[in-house]
């Protein structure tokens, strides 16, 4: 066993939860799920999308790129602190991920109506899809960003894809 796995078996519930750093990047502990963890992150910021909807773009953006880069350190201290590059539960960069995809979707854009939750889960799984799948050049930035810029980026472009694909079809059907 290397100590890379050493440390990502010693990944505990009381280690994340009682750290702030690891209760962040592991997306309020959505990251301890033993099944699918980068999709337990992703389905944990629905809520917070759904919170933050309501922002005005020139205060969404904003935002955003600060989660972008409060993401970068939090996720690079928790993988350091783990000994381990983008440990699997670290779900931090899904989160920003998913806000990030959801840009199409803000009421103040006018493109998407409030009930047409369809579109979030359109949303959800484009950026699992491309999350998982890493298109070029996704996976060659994913292979050569080190440290907490390489956890975050490898997403941020996945949701790029994502909200490319959603505002096709937004268009398309318009």
């Amino acid at each position: 066993m290397t100590q890379a796995d050493k440390n990502a078996s010693e990944v505990s519930p009381r280690l994340v939860l009682g750290d702030p750093v690891h209760l962040l990047a592991f997306g309020l502990g959505s990251g301890l799920s033993p099944v699918a963890p980068g999709t337990a992150g992703t389905l944990a910021a629905v809520p917070l999308w759904l919170l933050l909807r309501g922002l005005p773009l020139l205060v969404y953006l904003p935002l955003l790129a600060l989660l972008f880069a409060l993401g970068c350190w939090l996720c690079g201290q928790s993988a350091r602190r783990l000994g381990v590059h983008d440990y699997g539960g670290i779900v931090f960069d899904e989160v920003v991920g998913l806000l990030v995809t959801c840009l199409p979707l803000l009421p103040a854009l006018g493109w998407v109506r409030q009930n047409q939750w369809w579109w979030l889960l359109a949303a959800f799984g484009l950026f699992r899809l491309f999350d998982v799948w890493k298109p070029w050049p996704i996976a060659w930035f994913d292979r050569r960003v080190p440290g907490g810029l390489g956890i975050m980026l490898d997403d941020l472009l996945a949701a790029l894809y994502a909200a490319a694909l959603l505002v096709a079809a937004l268009l398309a059907l318009r």
